[in-house]
């Protein structure tokens, strides 16, 4: 009996399931979809075999592309040969996708079946995983399979930026709705500033030019001669200039007004400004076109080649198509309708606008076409598959096309393809090297750059670290020289005014031994107090006066130094009172001795 395994893939990993009763499930399709929805009718029809979870979510990434493109990945060959019976004949296994059945079929050997009961089992397996394998929640799978499918839509969407198709798809597109704008509006101003200067439009033909110069002129009695400079530069054209001012002295046209003239040169100014856009969106499409496919536009130029990426819907899609399908793109009505009608084909679609067919004979008009659309098909492919995109391949096959179109009407023979693509793929190396080149040294000069910047950015931040301290001795300076003003300011607040005495600059709190102020007496006998000088001393126990003549004032000293504290106790503004009241005492004591 042949054994009916099901293959899931999940974000989380792959799953290998077998199916009970396989003939009664083979027959009975409408009861297994009444099964799928009760989990434990589905546990009787299927059990797990095998669970194998992704390592990472790269791993993951890289298994899901391979399904997606058709490929069997190494996990899964590893998996399915682990777990699946040796007795390859009697093992059906049933896949969801039928790209990567055929894979498996071919690559190891195992006969696989899509659809049908398939599907429907699937669907259950898809509806009860978090029940089917252990430990996995509901949660969890799903925060699985939104996580890998944004990675999956990252990997799909990410490109090098340089060669984006999409932009040139948009430019061509805007380019043609452009013109067509362009076109209507001129034929506007045309007709309204017609009434005006009916002639103008007989001397010129270009519809920017005529805006330009409608807007110049105005109203038509007020161009002369002084004008005539500035007018041949807007017509680039010294006899179309002459022919304007003398049309204008003798116009057939009716006078207009001054709104209706101002109007006029309003709508002219924005179809002016239209075609210079159209112009610079012109060249960023020539630049776009020589990043993404520089071989089809220099065969073909770029213009032809963004219209038939444009048709196509990408470069890889014109890539894929053959030289048939790119001959007659664009011409799809024409050809259905030949088909229908059972008339003639159409002989080029797009290609048409190249120069090649209109250079050719009416009865090489085909030849051409056809043998055009083999050689953009290659420069399509070329653009589409190199790592280095150079425009090597699309000169030598425009060299290619010239000999066809001589040999048509010369009868020269041209070069063989072969000889051709020798000489091109030489070229397309040295190109390719020196390419390399060029963006091996941008890279250097990048890193460089960035090395640099870390540099300054490490300098920067050890000067940062060093000036802290700085800004804290700052801030801590600061309160100090509040402290003085104040000291400064409390005697004048008393009303009482010292003599000139310089006080000393108190960091710490410093103690005075009875000799300095003996010291201090005396010298303030003589009307002059000195500086003191600061002492680093720790406060001396008091001890008698060895001289007699002060006997009296040490006694009247110690009665005060009894009644008060020591300096070295209590705040810095009480110890500077108290010192300024000490100094006004001694100086009585020594008026009265």
């Amino acid at each position: 009996m042949v054994l009916l395994h099901v293959l899931f893939e999940h974000a989380v990993g792959y799953t290998l399931l077998a199916l009970k009763e396989v003939e009664e499930i083979s027959l009975l399709q409408p009861q297994v979809e009444e099964c799928v929805l009760n989990l434990g009718k589905f546990h009787n029809i299927v059990r797990l075999v095998a669970f194998c979870p992704f390592a990472s979510s790269q791993v993951a990434l890289e298994n899901v592309n391979a399904v997606s493109e058709g490929i069997v990945h190494e996990d899964l060959r590893l998996f399915l040969e682990t777990y699946l019976p040796t007795k390859k004949k009697k093992v059906l296994l049933g896949v969801g996708d039928p790209k990567i059945g055929a894979a498996i079929q071919e690559e190891l050997g195992y006969n696989c079946q899509t659809g049908g009961v398939i599907a429907e089992i699937l669907r259950g397996v898809r509806l009860h995983f978090h029940n089917l394998v252990k430990g996995l929640t509901d949660v969890s799978a799903c925060k699985a399979q939104l996580g890998l499918g944004h990675s999956y839509s990252r990997a799909k969407v990410k490109f090098n930026v340089n060669r984006v198709d999409n932009m040139i798809i948009q430019s061509i597109s805007l380019l043609d709705q452009l013109d067509k704008d362009i076109n209507t509006f001129s034929m506007r101003v045309r007709e309204w500033y017609g009434y005006h200067f009916p002639e103008l439009v007989k001397i010129i033909n270009d519809n920017a030019t005529y805006c330009r110069v409608a807007q110049f002129i105005g109203n038509r009695r007020e161009l002369n001669e002084e004008k005539l400079e500035e007018l041949e530069e807007l017509t680039m054209d010294g006899a179309k200039a002459k022919a304007i001012l003398d049309a204008s002295r003798s116009s057939m046209g009716m006078d207009i007004s001054a709104i209706d003239l101002i109007n006029i040169e309003s709508f002219s100014s924005r179809v002016v400004s239209l075609s210079e856009y159209r112009q610079s969106l012109h060249t960023y499409l020539r630049s776009k076109m020589s990043q993404v496919a520089p071989s089809l536009s220099a065969l073909i130029g770029e213009a032809v080649g963004a219209r038939l990426i444009a048709h196509a819907g990408s470069l890889t899609n014109l890539a894929k198509y053959p030289a048939s399908t790119v001959q007659i793109l664009g011409a799809e009505k024409a050809l259905f309708r030949a088909l229908k009608t059972r008339g003639n084909t159409p002989k080029y679609g797009l290609i048409f606008h190249s120069t090649f067919i209109g250079r050719a004979a009416a009865k090489n008009k085909g030849r051409i076409s056809r043998y055009l659309a083999n050689k953009c098909s290659i420069a399509s492919r070329i653009d589409c598959f190199s790592e280095v995109p150079t425009s090597v391949f699309g000169e030598k096959l425009r060299e290619q096309v010239e000999e066809r179109l001589s040999f048509y009407e010369t009868g020269v023979i041209p070069r063989k393809n072969l000889e051709v693509m020798k000489e091109a793929m030489v070229q397309a190396e040295e190109a390719a090297a020196e390419i390399t080149r060029k963006l091996e040294k941008q890279e250097k000069k990048r890193l460089k750059k960035e090395k640099k910047r870390l540099a300054a950015i490490a300098l920067a931040s050890p000067e940062n670290s060093s000036s802290t301290p700085e800004e804290c001795e700052e801030t801590n300076e600061k309160p100090k020289k509040k402290k003085k003003q104040k000291l400064q300011e409390i005697p004048q607040e008393n009303g009482t005014e010292d003599p000139p005495v310089s006080l000393p600059k108190p960091k710490k709190r410093k103690s005075f031994s009875t000799e300095e102020f003996v010291n201090d007496l005396e010298t303030a006998n003589n009307g002059n107090l000195p500086k003191r000088k600061k002492s680093l001393t720790k406060p001396e126990p008091v001890s008698e006066p060895e001289e007699a003549a002060n006997r009296s004032v040490l006694k009247k000293k110690r009665k005060l130094s009894l009644k008060e504290e020591p300096l070295s106790s209590g705040p810095e503004e009480a110890a500077s009172n108290k010192s300024s009241k000490k100094k006004k005492k001694l100086q009585k004591l020594a008026q009265e001795d």
